[in-house]
């Protein structure tokens, strides 16, 4: 294929159309010439062709809701054409086109999308709404972006949380690799050092020592409301793994316009969640008064508030409980969002009255959550 049919071919997929549509307007500016040119699609051309004009067609795009069994087709289709990455964006397009109510009657197209937090986040949304055949779908759907999660960011955070280790106070038995300190240990040991090993052979270990059998409390407070819907599905998992790491004792706590507290449920995050009310209310101040009244030793505490700060019970409420955490010594932040979809929608001047107390609000990814409880950890938050 010559450079010129290249060119035509790929304006020919760009534009889509009948087959010897595609290079019509070239035609039109070009001559008669190109007028005439038909664009000859090979079949692997073709099927491509067809999966794309299916969603970004005429009218842009077909309504793939119609017939699950081509959308079935539809979405081996794209993956068959298509890098990972590609398969995500174009199946995002599609299930923003696609009516969700449709697609949760159809446990065979579930089973076939690629799982991400978004759509466990749509899928625990219309749980109630479900039916029972497709229940069982959604929660391996489910199942396999709490997986995926907890597999990103279970290293991170235990990385994160094993520096946080009390440097000040030595142990001379460490029980753990993590709990060595190589510099002391080696200046202890230099006499024992033997020539011919080119090494030194420790005969006592010194380490780091803690300073309780829990670091740190940590309390996680998470807003359900309809528009941290992603947020929620990331911040069950985060606490789940949190939960999981003996050195913290970790709570979480989701609110509407009322509080409860799902700690004893995060050994199995998928139920979790399933469990979780999506949409409703806000009621900030509630929830911090019942984190309050939670928090026993406030100087080796940290509340994380997940919310978009719009809210709906007392605003100078929050104002003054989030000050009295502060003047207690616990460490707090607020996250306008815990997704990896950019800026969220929030209320910017509840922001900058918390951001005048010294408390910190911004968003943050999920790659970004190990580092910043290292930091809200280790008191390195400012």
């Amino acid at each position: 294929m010559n450079e010129h049919d290249e060119r035509t071919r790929r304006w020919r997929l760009v534009l889509g159309g009948e087959e010897e549509q595609g290079s019509g307007g070239a035609g039109e500016q070009g001559g008669e010439g190109a007028a005439g040119d038909k664009t000859q699609l090979s079949p692997r051309d073709k099927a491509l062709d067809e999966a794309l004009g299916a969603l970004y067609g005429e009218s842009h795009g077909g309504d793939l809701s119609k017939s699950s069994p081509d959308v079935a087709r539809w979405l081996g289709d794209i993956r068959a054409y298509f890098p990972d990455d590609v398969v995500q964006v174009i199946q995002r397009d599609a299930l923003r086109r696609m009516d969700a109510r449709r697609l949760i009657e159809h446990p065979e197209l579930l089973a076939q999308v690629e799982p991400d937090a978004a759509l466990a986040a749509t899928l625990l949304s219309l749980r109630k709404v479900m039916p029972p055949r497709t229940q069982e779908t959604a929660r391996q759907v489910v199942a396999r972006v709490v997986a995926d999660l907890t597999r990103r960011l279970e290293l991170p955070l235990r990385q994160a949380i094993s520096g946080s280790l009390n440097r000040a106070a030595r142990a001379h038995r460490p029980r753990r690799l993590q709990e060595i300190d190589w510099n002391r240990t080696i200046r202890a040991n230099l006499k024992h050092y033997q020539p011919a090993l080119g090494t030194v052979i420790p005969e006592k270990l010194v380490g780091y020592g803690r300073r309780r059998p829990t670091l740190k409390d940590v309390i996680l407070l998470v807003d359900t409301s309809g528009s941290m819907a992603t947020s929620v599905v990331y911040a069950g998992i985060a606490a789940a793994v949190l939960a999981s790491i003996p050195a913290l004792n970790t709570r979480l706590v989701m609110f509407d316009t009322a509080v409860v507290d799902l700690t004893d449920q995060l050994d199995d995050p998928v139920a979790m969640l399933f469990g979780v009310r999506l949409g409703g209310g806000t009621n900030i101040d509630r929830a911090l008064t019942y984190a309050r009244a939670s928090i026993t030793r406030p100087r080796d505490t940290v509340v994380i508030l997940i919310s978009d700060l719009f809210e709906g019970g007392s605003k100078p409420g929050v104002v003054r409980q989030v000050a009295a955490l502060l003047a207690d010594g616990v460490a707090f932040i607020a996250l306008l969002a815990l997704n990896d979809q950019g800026a969220p929608r929030y209320d910017a001047v509840m922001a900058q009255e918390l951001a005048d107390l010294g408390a910190r609000a911004f968003a943050c990814t999920p790659e970004e959550f190990p580092e910043l409880m290292g930091r809200a950890l280790n008191g390195k938050l400012s």
